[in-house]
């Protein structure tokens, strides 16, 4: 896609967030179909990380070794053909990311500047991840990772980005399940942060 394509799709992410802040939410979670994108996020991994397409393609959501063949041939492709214009990560995303990726990307940048708790699904919202850090690195102090997927090549961008998941269930599901199934750990720290009473507060008599 154009540049011009990528820049819309942050506006039309960031108008989104900018609304779902003023409704009054604090947390936006990101999730995915995962169909047919999986490839454009293993393009992302390799070329942000170096890698070959051998070591960032995996089976999605449980593809044939034929399948798995031909994505690396199109994520090779891909490489090849865009060599030139990878460093820059916009121009990385209009090269290697789908419309799904850009907007995420854009959504989690956005998030950020709003002061929004940002949560993390699977292997493709990594990915946006990975391209939004590269944009303005301290996006990624509002993030947190809800786990590690079951996908090939997910637990090493998290190392990448030196993140912890809250959890690693081997789920492949897509569709946000990772984050819903996080979130009410997070709202069990919240409430314990805030609401949980002091020994002080408990009238707990202290154990010498």
């Amino acid at each position: 896609m154009s540049l011009a394509t990528v820049e819309q799709g942050f506006v039309l992410a960031g108008d989104l967030i900018k609304k779902t802040k003023a409704s009054g939410c604090n947390l936006v979670a990101f999730g995915e179909m995962g169909i047919g994108n999986t490839t454009s996020a293993s393009a992302i991994m390799a070329a942000v990380m170096h890698l070959s397409p051998e070591e960032t393609v995996g089976r999605g959501t449980g593809v044939s070794d034929d399948i798995v063949l031909k994505k690396q041939q199109v994520v090779a492709q891909a490489l090849s053909l865009h060599c030139n214009n990878l460093a820059d990560p916009m121009q990385l995303l209009a090269c290697l990311g789908g419309f799904e990726i850009v907007q995420i990307t854009g959504a989690i940048l956005a998030a950020a500047e709003q002061g929004m708790l940002i949560l993390i699904d699977g292997f493709i919202c990594t990915a946006a991840a990975m391209v939004a850090k590269q944009i303005n690195p301290p996006v990624l102090d509002y993030m947190i990772f809800a786990h590690c997927s079951g996908e090939q090549g997910h637990e090493k961008m998290l190392k990448w980005l030196g993140v912890e998941p809250l959890l690693n269930l081997g789920l492949r599901l897509g569709e946000g399940t990772g984050s819903a199934l996080a979130l009410p750990l997070i709202q069990a720290a919240v409430a314990f942060y805030n609401e949980m009473a002091s020994f002080e507060q408990a009238a707990v008599t202290k154990v010498v």
